[in-house]
């Protein structure tokens, strides 16, 4: 299925500007296969044990003026379980992960070599713009909105955060990086490197060697379409192969994030965003119940099944179910509940599965009936793209309608016609998704509902009904966490020193002093979570008075642990009176903070 989709899309004007413009097509689908570590399928309980997941975009700061503070204020992070941030892309020569300030279109072919470091980390917010309420130092390595992704975390324990691959317009390399074992490995590895790890590039004196380190909790992919000629025109396409390159991907991306996981005993999500076109779910394999090994859950797209791509004839974006009087050909009538079953149908967990619903509307004008399927004379004008508009501007337009038995909602003027989600379909869809056991709700994309009306009416609905099956695998209560300020193995005694311990659930601003193993130190600018010792934050002023807040203590073999300093397998240290040896690699892990960490105490 070919047509133009607002979901996913790329920066096609120059970044000094800011000026962002998005086109995408085809309706979606997404799955995960067999790994040798199995995903879990476990998922937070924020919301009644479903999901409710929230794309952010990426260039949304700029035009559209919306910054995750926003959604701070408008209650919608507290009724979100997983934030997307849209979109990560992959280098068209080294075939792998990166960041840079270029802007679309200005490579080789459109997306080659595209990216918004501005946006990711380098854009500095002033107090009235961030999350925390604390304007950014001119100095300080992580700033845009990957700060402020770690400042709303902060605020919301259980909120977690995934970069997105691909998209619309940025998943014209993802076969090329999918063709072999080693090009596989080397996507995943500079993936996991650049966003889990958080080893940024350096440009324009922001990031650097860990400085996103904790911002994202798993990656989600956006590749539209593997063995598809439904994506964007460019793509690299391989029809034979990409099936089953994408199955391996998929399996070395569960591989690599597991393995990393065994060292910092975290888990780390994996997602996708799933086609609902079957042709393009047949192309790629995605309801390969394999795929869903390595996958803890995928989103299935519930919109952008019509538009003014056919610009001759109105009808439902995001409808659940078929609608009787559908005019289209037969292989152009989709639905939700249709998508859904294409995947059940092949045994494939519901849990795992969520539906996708919009916070913005296609339409038409020069439409002379308020029934839908009537005849138009073209695209409705839109705030950025004709056809297209976003719900917080749709939702007062003409006159509303609504059919239960369809689940779609539209608007109509005497001459534009609009398809879109609103509370009642939200809170159907909710509902359809309690009935049939699945694992959530997810949202394209949160700007598009800025005052939090549709995503709140569909987090009201999931937390009405029965409880769904999620738990959540990296519980910020877990006894053994090494931030918890009653775990008895927590290091921030401050002995003698002056000023107050330091404490992971505390936040600070600038010039704020804290004690911790034994040293005082002075925060920078804002911070939480992040140890003292070990990230850039802070400042070390000097050691305590007194020896009683000695790391090392009489340990029986190996120098004092440091939070700063690399430790490879096999290394001894002392801590807290107790002797260490490393079992791989490690920085910053706290000895014995972890049965599962790198530390075997000896």
């Amino acid at each position: 299925m070919t047509r133009t989709r607002y979901r996913t899309r790329g920066i096609i004007a120059a970044l000094a500007t800011g000026a962002m413009v998005a086109t995408l097509a085809g309706v979606t689908a997404g799955s995960a296969a067999a790994a040798p570590q199995a995903a879990s399928a476990a998922q937070e309980t924020a919301v009644n044990g479903y999901r409710n997941v929230g794309y952010f975009a990426q260039w949304g700061v700029y035009g559209r003026g919306y910054k995750l503070s926003q959604l701070e204020r408008s209650g919608g992070a507290g009724d979100l379980t997983h934030i997307n941030y849209a979109f990560g892309n992959i280098h068209y020569q080294s075939l792998e992960c990166f960041i840079a300030n270029k802007a679309q279109g200005t490579g080789p072919n459109g997306s080659d070599g595209a990216g918004d470091a501005w946006a990711d980390f380098g854009m500095g917010y002033s107090a009235a713009d961030s999350v925390s309420g604390a304007a950014d130092a001119w100095d300080q390595p992580l700033a845009g909105s990957f700060n402020q992704l770690k400042q709303l975390k902060a605020k919301h324990p259980g909120l977690k955060a995934l970069i997105s691959l691909g998209g619309w317009t940025w998943s014209k390399n993802f076969s090329a990086a999918a063709k072999t074992d080693a090009s596989r490995k080397k996507l995943v590895s500079s993936c996991i490197n650049l966003y889990i790890k958080g080893n940024l590039p350096v440009i324009d004196g922001r990031g650097g060697t860990g400085a996103a380190a904790g911002v994202f909790d798993g990656i989600d992919i956006d590749w539209e379409w593997p063995g598809s000629l439904n994506g964007l025109e460019g793509n690299i396409v391989d029809q034979a192969n990409d099936k089953n390159n994408f199955r391996l991907l998929l399996k070395e991306f569960r591989t690599q994030l597991d393995a990393l996981g065994a060292q910092t005993g975290k888990h780390y999500l994996l997602s996708a965003f799933l086609p609902a076109n079957p042709a393009d779910i047949s192309a790629g394999g995605w309801n390969n119940p394999e795929l869903f090994d390595y996958l803890d859950y995928g989103n299935i797209q519930g919109y952008d099944l019509h538009g003014a791509w056919d610009p001759s004839r109105t009808g439902h974006q995001a409808n659940l179910y078929d609608d009787p009087a559908n005019t289209l050909p037969a292989d152009k009538r989709f639905s939700v509940d249709k998508a859904v079953k294409a995947y059940l149908g092949t045994g494939i967990d519901p849990a795992q599965l969520g539906i996708g619903l919009a916070a913005y509307g296609r339409g038409w004008t020069g439409v002379s009936s308020s029934a839908p399927w009537s005849s138009a004379s073209g695209p409705a004008p839109g705030t950025y793209e004709a056809g297209i508009d976003d719900y917080y501007k749709l939702k007062s337009v003409g006159t509303e309608y609504y059919s239960a038995a369809v689940g779609a909602a539209w608007r109509y003027d005497g001459t534009r016609w609009w398809s879109y989600d609103n509370a009642q379909t939200a809170a159907q869809k909710a509902q359809y998704v309690i009935d049939k056991r699945l694992g959530g709700t997810m949202w394209w994309s949160l700007d598009g509902d800025r005052n939090n009306e549709l995503v709140s009416a569909a987090a009201a609905k999931l937390r009405s009904g029965v409880p769904g099956d999620g738990t959540d695998p990296t519980d910020p209560t877990d006894p053994t966490d090494p931030t918890d300020p009653t775990d008895p193995t927590d290091p921030t005694d401050p002995g003698e020193c002056t000023a107050p311990a330091w404490s992971a659930s505390a936040v600070y601003t600038g010039g704020a002093k804290v004690s911790y193993n034994g040293s005082e130190y002075s925060a920078k600018w804002w911070t939480q979570g992040e140890t003292p010792g070990s990230a850039q934050v802070w400042a070390l002023v000097g050691a305590c008075d007194g020896d009683g807040t000695d790391p090392g203590g009489p340990g029986t073999g190996g120098d004092a642990w440091s939070a700063t300093k690399v430790y490879v397998a096999g290394d001894l240290v002392t801590y807290q009176g107790s002797s260490y040896k490393a079992k791989w690699w490690t920085q910053g892990d706290t000895p014995g903070a972890s049965e599962w960490g790198p530390w075997a105490k000896q």
